[in-house]
């Protein structure tokens, strides 16, 4: 099935282009990884998403993320049903934050880099001791050690055939960041996931969504 989503990018005047690659960028990288049979090409076929976790159903968290869905799936070219009864496939769907873990970033003070005793070299012999400007010498100072928490995001989506209860797609896509927030996460999952929807079966791909410019695009 060719996939709706296509990578658009405008065109920039030279200058601008210039200017705005010297501008940090933020962007969101996930893991999507999707395994299905051939899907029915959209002729009229209705769905319903509906809770994987029965304790999500009926809230109003869970119904914002799964309109997300819902509208992706749309674009596709399947049609909402009005209730999961009417529903020609069965779209579950699940999402999760856990509650982070620490991660500790050593960031070196001075001109390190310049070899193991800074840029100039040591001054080594005499009364001075061997030490030398950058790397660990005693007017800068030792690395300055950081820790921040990160967290593990993910959305999972299986499609069912409502008729025979035949499993027709599963997908999965995580990202790590250092943010918990549901709200801004599980879009940016639920967009991975379903770019070049239904993808190849069994294949693992790194999603990276820009935040400048609100693509979404496959990278090694």
């Amino acid at each position: 099935m060719p996939s709706i989503k296509t990578l658009t990018r405008a065109a920039l005047p030279v200058a601008l282009a210039l200017g705005l690659s010297a501008c940090a960028t933020n962007t969101f990288k996930a893991d999507v990884s999707r395994f299905a049979v051939p899907l029915p090409a959209p002729q009229g076929q209705t769905f319903a998403v509906v809770a994987e976790d029965p304790k999500l159903a009926g809230g109003l968290e869970f119904a914002t993320y799964a309109n997300a869905v819902a509208a992706e799936l749309t674009q596709i070219g399947y049609t909402k049903a009005s209730s999961p009864e009417a529903a020609d496939m069965l779209v579950r769907f699940d999402y999760r934050v856990d509650g982070g873990r620490e991660r500790v970033r050593t960031d070196f003070n001075g001109a390190a880099g310049f070899g193991p005793w800074g840029r100039w070299g040591g001054w080594g012999g005499g009364g001075f001791g061997a030490w030398g400007y950058g790397f660990n010498d005693p007017f800068f100072g030792g690395p300055d050690v950081r820790s921040y928490t990160i967290y593990t995001s993910g959305v999972e989506v299986k499609i069912d055939r409502r008729a025979d209860g035949q499993r027709l797609f599963e997908g999965k896509a995580e990202a790590v960041s250092r943010s918990n927030r549901l709200p801004r996460l599980v879009p940016n999952l639920v967009d991975a996931l379903f770019t070049d929807f239904p993808g190849n079966s069994g294949e693992t791909v790194r999603i990276t969504i820009r935040d400048d410019e609100k693509t979404v695009r496959p990278t090694d």
